[in-house]
């Protein structure tokens, strides 16, 4: 079976929307979205020794989006995303020597996904265009039965920051905006319980890299049970994902006024039994007249380098690390990190949000801080930088590379994004 093109889907677009002349209409909406960024790397940095320091970057997000309600039970979902990339960072990912990691250019692949909706524009060493379509799917909504098929997005964990539950797509700790996460072609089933419980479904079949091919080894199959008892919220997993064998389960509780969550996963993988936990607390209050609220998470990854020996050729070896984090799954090197934020109500239109992301084997840390200023109704300004520290051969300080006295590192990034909504 070969892929769906990105023209085939356009086309399937007016029969998904197109409904009887009693329907309601259609709704639209959408954004478009421009971030100006600059990230300076030490000299002893390899990003220096093929890109322009400090990388200057350019990213223009438009999307379009259409939903259809046929009234009760039937719903259709459409979004079209045109995204351009332009910048240092980019020549950069594709100057670099083969190693295990990759600069983050923010470029979408379908390469894997069931159907190929992503289709380049145009593109050369220093720029990208392409368009693509992030969501269409069809869905029903019963009383006690939900399903819902083709592209479109599941979300679970308990996890404020880190998200071991959230298999699909998540976001990277220090994303700026986690405003949409990207569709994966699924079928998705919930039953409602007469108590408000709930069973979640959820299958993703992905195809090979090499073949192309449909496989069972490469997908996705996970149920998820979810209930409530008194103030308590409890979940229960079981995934098959890729070929992983994987169970879980998470509390989120009232205590004293701060909420408590946490999520427990064990995969079983190649004979081998891993862990991963987090747990936070977070917690409310008013200080001179300004509404804060406050958060502490633990993470435990248990595929992380248990010795601190983050050097490219350690991290060779730990092909587990490395298959979950170009899978876009995993964004840690290590095992325990705590990470402290707040959000700050600076005022009703404009949000302070600092946090602190440490690697508590090593001692490094990743600092950010975001700006979120609503302009006008519709308007948005995003701005703040991220700040690394640590020594040479930590995570945050920057790695060793295969090239003595030449580290991987992250490099101290400016950054602002303003957004239209329409």
């Amino acid at each position: 079976m070969k892929h769906l093109d990105y023209l085939t889907g356009i086309f399937l677009l007016p029969g998904i929307l197109t409904v009887p002349a009693s329907a309601e209409s259609i709704i639209w909406g959408g954004h478009t979205k421009y971030q100006l960024s600059q990230t300076r790397y030490d000299d002893d940095s390899l990003f220096s020794s093929v890109a322009t320091s400090p990388a200057t970057d350019q990213t223009l997000d438009f999307r379009l989006k259409a939903q259809k309600y046929w009234g009760s039970p039937w719903d259709a979902t459409f979004h079209y995303q045109l995204l351009g990339l332009h910048g240092d960072t980019l020549v950069a990912s594709r100057s670099l020597p083969v190693s295990p990691f990759r600069l983050n250019t923010g470029a979408i692949s379908d390469q894997q996904r069931l159907f190929d909706l992503t289709s380049v524009i145009s593109e050369r060493d220093d720029r990208i265009l392409l368009h693509r379509i992030d969501r269409l799917s069809l869905g029903y909504s019963g009383e006690q039965f939900v399903a819902r098929a083709g592209r479109h997005i599941v979300s679970w964990g308990n996890g404020l920051i880190y998200s071991p539950m959230d298999f699909f797509n998540p976001f990277d700790p220090a994303a700026i905006d986690k405003s949409y996460k990207t569709g994966d072609d699924m079928f998705y089933t919930q039953w409602l319980t007469q108590r408000g419980n709930d069973l979640q479904g959820v299958l993703v079949p992905r195809r090979e890299l090499t073949s192309g091919n449909v496989s069972s080894d490469q997908s996705s199959l996970v149920f998820k049970y979810h209930a409530a008892a008194d103030l308590t919220e409890y979940d229960l997993l079981a995934a098959r994902h890729y070929d992983d064998s994987i169970m879980g389960g998470g509390l989120a509780f009232d205590w004293r006024g701060s909420v408590i969550r946490s999520d427990l996963i064990s995969t079983y993988s190649d004979r081998d039994l891993t862990m991963a936990f987090v747990a936070s607390t977070s917690y409310a209050w008013s200080w001179l007249n300004r509404n804060i609220s406050g958060l502490l998470e633990y993470y435990y990854n248990g595929f992380g380098q248990a010795d601190g020996d983050y050097s490219v050729a350690a991290l060779t070896t730990n092909t587990a690390l490395l298959a979950r984090i170009s899978r876009g799954e995993l964004f840690t090197l290590g095992r325990n990190y705590l990470a402290a934020g707040a959000t700050i109500e600076i005022t009703p239109l404009t949000i302070l949000t600092p946090t602190l992301f440490t690697n508590l084997d090593d001692g490094s840390a990743l600092l950010q801080l975001l700006l979120n200023y609503d302009i006008k109704q519709d308007f948005n300004l995003l701005a703040g930088f991220t700040l690394p520290i640590g020594p040479t051969g930590t995570e945050y300080g920057g790695i060793p590379s295969r090239i003595p006295g030449i580290f991987l590192s992250p490099g101290s990034a400016l950054f602002a994004k303003l957004s239209w909504h329409f």
